[in-house]
This record gives structure tokens, sequence and C-alpha cells, in this order.
């Protein structure tokens, strides 16, 4: 049994519907051992034969056989193990990849064997050694002579250990010194125990093998035994085969990148510009939204839902009958020392600030005992605390009068970081508003106010509907002023109370500042509250600053979203630039690819090679983006710092992670159609390109 066998082999070429019979019956046997030479002119089928025999060309009849079993030509995956496998190609035009240097053009068949990484590069320095390539390992194909390049395809072809090499007019573009070093290699090689077919139509060429089979008009018209075959050692074990690890196409991608740099610098550029706008655009609404949430979490605890008796609509609040209804006032606008929070509750309420305090303004409903403690007594509700205030109040100090549109109680609802001087109104002290107060008292020396006395007077309306001033003097304890440069006046609820006392007024609270246990549990005690019924009857109205970042966080996302979106457009035109790019290099590479099924690779191996291509462009593009955006974030914030006084280029680490994930999504589906027409081309087709 012979070790290759070829039986009736039938092959033609069609022209519409005529068909051209290139080969007509061929019937040859192989022996391992063997260096056979295929002598015919040009035209005569030998090429095509080859190709037959190598596995490339499936549209044929009859049968090849490999150690007696028959080889389907039409089970691709099979020819492709079987080229990894057994077979190894020399050509004519030595067939080298031009961006891989001498040693990786080796490595590059050696990387579809099971030997480890040491052992490839250790075998292919050996190889390259062997046929006299010692000192050019380092080089690339444009720098060697042509007898060069040939050794170089001889050692690649020996590289997976094949039983068959298949010389494709080997020596046809060499001077007869080279042409004679190389058959001597390729005897040397049939000497080792394998199977030599060279295809050639030099007589002188293929007197150099052990047997000639003449081929003329796809027959075999002649066969002599120049000599006899080598011995074969079938105790020889041959070195594994694999498929080809999913890391190589990567790696071989990214050193054409690195050949062709400048091919694709431009799209790396136009993609990073993308990116960078996309991710800037991001920063910047982080840095907003964190700047929105500082400034009024400095004015206003986070924790705080502040509470109002709750009063349908279409009912007068000052109706003595509607006592049993609730609503917001105004007067709990002014409680949290007019602060945004507190104006929310007012735009709730829609009244006007000073309704409170005139004659003949109506009255708001108050908290009873009872309703403050079913509010302690909530889930999640670490203190519940009364807010009494009052409008328009006058301070007297060092015999001038300021104007307080708000005197109100102090509670968890204000900061401490709003006392700029002093410390929080105990018994009988009030905290000042420096603006309004304190630097109008002395602009220089505001913080001197502090343990001065000063006479506070208001008016409210009593039980009984007639007008009150209620007057009392107390110890400036500190001086306040929020980030917008709004502070508070105010007192204790201890001392507010004992001031009204004087005039015999009630001190029931018209609003209530509720303390959450945690932030997080702000939106669920605001939805409880809202939700407490007495027959049937909504008893509260509750307002969060959570809620109102939350609105506010929103509409900052949108924004940002829209800009990133706009910018984003021009990451379709990267991407457009990409596809262009990847099918431009499936043209040019069109023989690197063919070079690459003959070794083995699959379609699949040829789709990582491209998609990973693209691939590495993605990532490439993201980290100069990302670089380019912390750079000018860098600068913006040096700028807007003098104006804002924070950094409102803000990138986090998942905007990093989403413009990578957003530079991969590009390149990937940039890659899908080249990727799939460098997998589809015929390797014959391809290997003929220029």
């Amino acid at each position: 049994m012979s070790y290759l066998a070829l039986k009736d082999i039938h092959k033609s070429y069609y022209l519409g519907k005529e068909a051209f019979p290139v080969l007509n019956g061929i019937n040859i046997d192989f022996e391992r051992g063997e260096f056979v030479s295929i002598l015919g002119e040009s035209g005569g089928g030998k090429s095509t034969l080859m190709n037959i025999i190598g596995g490339l060309d499936r549209q044929f009849e009859g049968q090849v056989l490999l150690q007696g079993t028959a080889l389907d030509h039409h089970q691709e995956k099979r020819m492709d193990r079987y080229r990894r496998e057994t077979i190894g190609y020399i050509y004519q035009s030595y067939n080298l990849i031009n961006h891989l240097s001498v040693l990786d053009n080796v490595l590059i068949s050696l990387d579809m064997t099971q030997l480890n990484r040491g052992e490839r590069e250790q075998r292919a320095k050996d190889l390259l050694t062997r046929v006299g390539l010692s000192d050019q390992m380092k080089k690339y194909p444009n720098q060697l002579s042509g007898g060069q390049k040939q050794r170089v395809a001889v050692a690649r072809a020996l590289a997976s250990d094949p039983q068959i090499i298949i010389a494709d007019e080997p020596t046809g573009a060499l001077d007869s010194e080279n042409t004679a070093e190389v058959l001597k290699l390729l005897d040397q090689i049939a000497a080792e125990g394998r199977l030599v077919i060279c295809v050639t139509h030099s007589q002188a060429v293929a007197e150099a093998g052990t047997r000639i089979i003449h081929l003329a008009d796809g027959r075999v018209t002649d066969e002599e035994r120049l000599r006899p075959a080598y011995p074969v050692d079938q105790d020889r074990q041959q070195i594994p085969a694999r498929r080809l690890p999913w890391l190589v196409p990567l790696t071989t991608a990214f050193k054409h990148l690195r050949y062709t740099w400048s091919w694709n610098l431009i799209i790396i550029i136009g993609t990073a510009i993308g990116l960078f706008a996309v991710m800037l655009f991001n920063g910047l609404g982080n840095g907003l939204k964190s700047y929105i949430n500082q400034e009024i979490n400095d004015m206003v605890n986070p924790r705080i839902v502040t509470v109002a008796r709750y009063q349908s609509r279409g009912k007068a609040s000052g109706s003595q009958g509607n006592r049993k209804q609730t609503s917001s006032s105004s007067t709990s606008a002014s409680a949290a020392g007019g602060n945004q929070q507190m104006q929310a509750n007012a735009q709730v309420a829609g009244q006007g600030n000073a309704a409170a305090v005139t004659a003949t303004a109506a009255k708001t409903p108050s908290f009873s005992v009872a309703q403050l403690k079913r509010l302690r007594g909530l889930k999640h509700v670490q203190s519940v605390q009364p807010i009494v205030s009052a409008s328009n109040a006058t301070l007297s100090l060092d015999s001038k009068d300021y104007q307080v549109s708000s005197l109100t109680t102090w509670t968890a609802a204000n900061r401490q970081s709003t006392i700029k001087a002093g410390h929080v109104a105990g018994k009988n002290e009030i905290v000042v508003d420096k603006d309004t107060v304190a630097k109008k008292w002395s602009k220089q020396n505001w913080r001197d106010v502090v343990g001065k006395t000063v006479t506070v007077s208001f008016q409210t309306i009593d039980a009984n509907g007639k007008a009150v001033t209620v007057k009392r003097q107390l110890t400036v304890a500190g001086v306040t002023q929020g980030t917008n440069g709004s502070g508070a006046t105010a007192v204790s609820y201890a001392t507010m109370k004992a001031m009204r006392a004087v005039n015999n007024l009630k001190t029931e609270p018209t609003t209530v500042a509720v303390k959450a246990d945690k932030r997080q549990n702000n939106g669920s005690v605001t939805k409880k509250i809202n939700r407490l019924k007495t027959n049937k009857q909504r008893q509260f109205n509750a307002v969060s600053i959570a809620s109102i970042l939350d609105t506010v966080n929103t509409y900052v996302n949108l924004a940002t979203t829209i800009l990133a979106a706009i910018a984003g457009i021009s990451l379709l035109v990267s991407a457009l630039m990409i596809i262009v790019t990847m099918f431009m290099s499936v043209s040019a590479r069109k023989k690197e690819i063919g070079i690459l099924r003959a070794l083995g690779e699959s379609r699949s191996d040829i789709r990582r090679l491209f998609t990973g291509e693209s691939l590495i462009i993605g990532i490439i593009s993201a980290t100069l983006a990302t670089g380019i955006a912390y750079g000018v974030g860098a600068v913006l914030n040096t700028q807007l710092y003098k104006i804002a006084n924070y950094n409102l280029i803000a990138i986090h680490v998942d905007n990093v992670v989403m413009t990578f994930i957003i530079a991969l999504i590009i390149a990937l589906l940039a890659a899908i159609l080249p990727a799939w027409r460098a997998a589809r081309l015929n390797p014959i087709d391809a290997l003929a390109a220029d």
C-alpha cells in the first residue's frame, strides 16, 4: 500500500457551460523517502495537480488516498487538519509574509504544533541555521535575496514536521548556485523519510529527484526511476499538530499594525477624537451632578424630609373649618432658613412668603402631639424636629435695626457647615445671617458680632386673630452663610417657644423636619409619610431634597447623554473608516490569506486575524482617547476652578470602561464584513494574487 495515491483524477475549468479539461485521469502512487519530480510544460496541469494533493482544490473527480484512506476534500475542517499535519509548501515566488520577520515566518507554522513556546523558537532557529540563515533571523523578507527567501520558505515548510513537501517550481526564480542549494536541501528532506513532490518544467531540476513523472495535456505520459527511494524510519515520531491558538492571530494582527503603523494612524486618531468627546461630556455630566449635589447638600441635610400638613386643592387655607385639612405653607418655607429645600415646599404649597403674619392672612394647619408621635413611629425615622418660624423679623443691634425675611428654629435641616463664626444657638441665643446682619453691622469685623446682645421682634396673630408683637433680647451665638450666599437667622425651638409663651401664643409647628436614619432610606420615608391617612384622608405633604436632587440629576443625565450622542456621531464616521481600512487590508493581503490557509489555518483563524486587528485599533484608540480626555480635563478644570471653585470635569473609572466597551463594539461591528470576506476567499485565488 502506497503512502499517497491519486486515483483517476479529472479536473476541468469552465467558461460558461463550456468545459476545458486540465487533468484527464491521473493515477500516481507515492512513497515516503521519495523525491518525485513532476515534469511538464506550463499549462500541463502540474500546479492544479499540486493544489489537489495539497488539499486546496476541492472541485475535481477521483480520489486522493492517504495511507489507503480516501480524503474528503469537501470536509473543510478535515482538509485544514490535513494541511496542518501532513503538507508543507515551497513556492516559486517564496510566498513569505512581508510584515513578519524571517523568524516569525517560520514560527507561524510552528504555532500550529503542540511544542511549547521555547521549543517552537528553538526549532525555528535550528531550521534557519540548517538552511544557512542563522544571521538573518531578525530581518524582513524585503531585506533578503531571492535565494535567501527560498531557504526561508524551505525552513517554514519543514517547521511543522510534515510528511509531504510540495515544491512548486522552487528554483524558477533562482540562479544556478541557489538552485543547486535548494535541490540539495530537498534531497536531504527526502532522505529524512519524507515525500518530496517537486513540480518543474526544467529537465535538470527533475533529474535531481529519485523519480520523474512526465505530465502533458493533463495525462501521465511517462515515468522513470532514477534511483531508489530513501529508507524510512517507521518508528520516528512526528511532532503533533493542533489548531491555531486564538492568541496567535491577535499577535499577528498586532505585528501587521506595527509594520504599517502610518497606514492606521489616521484611523486611530479619528476614532480617538470621537471617543474623547464622548468621555469628556460624560465627565462634564459627572462634575455638574457632583457640583450641584455638593451645593445643595451644603445647605440642606440630605437625610431630612420636610413635612407640612396636607390640604386638598380648592380648600381655603384660612378657613377655620379646614383645620382638619392639612397643607404646606409659606411659613414652612421660611422655617428652613430660606434654603432651597424649604423653597421647594413653598412652591408645593403655592402661597406667598408673608401670608402667615399679616392680619388678613389665613391660619396654617399645625401638627398635633399625636401626629408628631405618629411620624416618630415610622420605620427608618431617627428624629422629628418641629419648625416654627416668623416672617419679617427685626433685629436691633447697637441702636440699628436689621430686617430679616425669616426667623426660624434651628433643626437638623440646617447644616453645621453654614456656621462661619461662633456656634449653633443655645438657650436665649441666636445665629444671624452674615450678609443681612453681620456684615451690615461691620463689613470688616463681622465676626465680632458674636457675643453681642440683640433685640429680636416680630409680629404674629394670637388665638383671637389679633396682631401681637413678640420681642426678646438674645445673645448672638454665631454667624451663618450658605454656599449660595444666603444663611439662616435662627434660634432653638426652646427659645422660640419661650418667646411666644410671653404673649400666651401657642407653639404648635406648622412644619417639621423628619430625619431619616440613612441617606438611602430618605425616599422610602418620604413615600411613607405621603401615604399616611386618617379616615381615608391624606394627612401630610412631605418633600425631600433627595427627590429634588434625583430630578436635577435626571435632567443633567439627559443633557449629558444628548451631548455625548451628538459627539458619538463622529464614531459612525470612524466605524466607516475602519470598515474601509479593513476591506483595503483584505485586498492588500490576499496572498497572506492564501499562505495561511495553505499552512493549515481555518476560516475562523482568518476571521480572528482581521477582527483582532480591528479590535486592536479600537483599544489603541480608546487608550489614546483616555489620555487626551484626562489631559484636556485637567486643563479645563484649572480654568473652571477659578469660576466655580470646583473641578467640573470628573472622568470616572466607569466612563473609561464604557469608552473601551464602545470602542470594542465599534471595532467589532466594523470588522464583521471584511473578516467574513477574508475568510471566504478561495486559497488558490488568494495565492495567485499580486
